[in-house]
């Protein structure tokens, strides 16, 4: 799968909620969204809905849980950046 870059990341960011952003993670480019939440048993629901949605579609990001916060940060590791798998399970996550 190709990793997105340039003009074609930038117009698959566009299909996105605009919370989503570029980022690198561990030297690769990345798309991460963070949720903000009154406590954090609810940063942990979505957590686990979108852990579970990772597993069904076996593709799975960086979820990192604080109190009223959630981070989710999606990119392909077998490819080193950002694919059409990840801006689709982005999608998915928009949905929640």
């Amino acid at each position: 799968m190709a990793v997105l870059t340039g003009d074609s990341l930038t117009g698959a960011l566009a299909s996105l909620h605009s919370d989503w952003k570029p980022v690198q993670v561990d030297g690769c480019d990345a798309l991460q969204r963070q949720w903000s939440f009154k406590d954090f048993s609810s940063a942990f629901a979505l957590a686990t809905r979108i852990a579970l949605l990772s597993e069904a579609n076996d593709h799975h990001p960086l979820i990192e849980v604080a109190w009223g916060s959630l981070s989710v940060s999606w990119w392909t590791h077998s490819e080193g950046g950002v694919t059409q798998a990840d801006i689709a399970m982005a999608a998915k996550c928009d949905k929640f």
